[in-house]
């Protein structure tokens, strides 16, 4: 994400951020783009990447002090053992002045700080940005995490009611001599097992409303809006591969290189010599100098030799500058990395979705069948049983399939270095 979008992306999440505050208040359910814009505000990672961005902006500040002139009031007091008959032997000596000090020139180092601060402020940004990104990853699953669950668990209890009504009808038959004890029993046993699964469904529903809980902030969290992806027609592989330069995290160390090969400046700065100007206006003074109301003084400090000090940190830098290069390089590659693995999970997403979908609605075709045969009796109820857990099966990979499908879409986006509020 480029640095010229957080305008958008601040407009977009204050936007949220209010929606969401009054969803809290309301009970309304919370959308995603809700949800991340409360986890943003309770992000105690965020909040640390803020106040690391206005570290590098004192440092900033710091750097261009460098390069403006000091000005200061000094006010001295001397007092001596003297009798005062002359202006060498004053028991008193009071002096007020202005000093007025400027560096000419120190071999273009506070530039090169300057820079080098610049740099560090714009690896922040592009750090807190991907903070941000890798926090909606951690939202999306957690959110889509908590909705497959309650999906699954309606899909369970929707089961266990169709369960129900097949031992009341056998009930029924088996009053009339068409069904056996047996019968019953295995629908039971198998309604059994249902229960069970709901059980766990639901500490699997809790664990994640939790989590999302932890996420946002909220003590209790009610309901969530179950969101549909803006998922078109996928682009090539090459097309989001070639984002991978543009990824914060990548910015961020082609930034931190920059600041590597300005300090390598900084540190070259030690073998040119340093020009300052120090003038100074005098409001009191006593002696021989009373008169004297101004001065100025030049000074050039010329590095003649420094027993390899300056040599040797000029070396360690640009070691460090190299290794960042390197670093560099190896988070771009590893960012390219992402996408195409984040890319291939998509794809084969959408694929097994596709397949599972079309495997549900055969399995609800058989069941009818199945049950039109039964009561016909054309088949026995273990044949139903089978085919009513074939469609449990297929009905709970298509939900599970539908959310991991979700989560991988977010997760591709945000590989791409995209923060996807546009879409949300």
């Amino acid at each position: 994400m480029a640095v010229r979008r957080l305008p958008a992306l601040l407009l977009c999440l204050t936007t949220a951020f209010a929606s969401a505050a009054a969803a809290a208040e309301t009970g309304l359910p919370l959308t995603l783009a809700e949800c991340f814009a409360l986890a943003l505000k309770r992000s105690e990672e965020i909040a640390i990447s803020g106040e690391r961005l206005e570290e590098t902006s004192g440092r900033f500040l710091q750097a261009l002090g460098t390069v403006l002139p000091d000005v200061s009031f000094v006010s001295t007091d001397k007092r001596q053992d003297g009798t005062g008959a002359t202006a060498f032997t004053l028991k008193h000596i009071p002096e007020r002045r202005f000093t007025f000090t400027q560096p000419l020139f120190t071999g273009f180092k506070e530039f090169a700080a300057l820079a080098s601060a610049r740099a560090e402020r714009r690896g922040r940004l592009h750090e807190k940005a991907r903070a941000e990104q890798l926090l909606f990853v951690d939202v999306a699953d957690a959110f889509y995490l908590l909705t497959e669950q309650r999906r699954d668990l309606f899909a369970l209890e929707t089961i266990r009611t169709t369960l129900l009504a097949r031992i009341e009808e056998l009930e029924d038959r088996r009053r009339l001599g068409r069904s056996r004890a047996s019968e019953v029993a295995s629908v039971e046993a198998q309604l059994r097992r249902v229960e069970a699964e709901i059980e766990q469904v639901r500490s699997a529903e809790t664990t994640a409303r939790q989590l999302l809980e932890f996420l946002t902030g909220l003590p209790r969290l009610e309901d969530v809006a179950d969101q549909e992806i803006p998922l078109g027609e996928l682009a090539p592989e090459g097309a989001h591969v070639s984002k991978a330069a543009a990824r914060p995290d990548v910015r961020a160390a082609e930034e931190a290189w920059r600041l590597a090969q300005h300090e390598v400046s900084v540190a070259r700065a030690d073998y040119w010599p340093d020009v300052d100007l120090e003038g100074n206006w005098y409001a009191e003074r006593v002696g021989n100098t009373k008169d004297v109301e101004w001065d100025v003084l030049l000074t050039v400090d010329v590095p003649l030799f420094q027993g390899g000090s300056a040599k040797g940190a000029v070396r360690s830098a640009a070691s460090r500058a190299r290794q960042a290069q390197l670093r560099f390089e190896q988070t771009r590659r590893a960012a390219e990395l992402d996408i195409r693995d984040r890319y291939a999970l998509l794809q084969a997403a959408i694929a097994r979705a596709r397949a599972l979908d079309q495997a549900w609605q055969a399995a609800e075709e058989n069941y009818r069948l199945q049950v039109e045969d039964y009561r016909l009796s054309l088949v026995n109820i273990l044949d139903v049983l089978q085919t009513l857990r074939d469609l449990e099966d297929a009905r709970r990979e298509v939900i599970r399939a539908d959310y991991e499908l979700k989560r991988f879409y977010w997760q591709l986006l945000v590989a791409t270095g995209e923060l996807p509020h546009d879409a949300l």
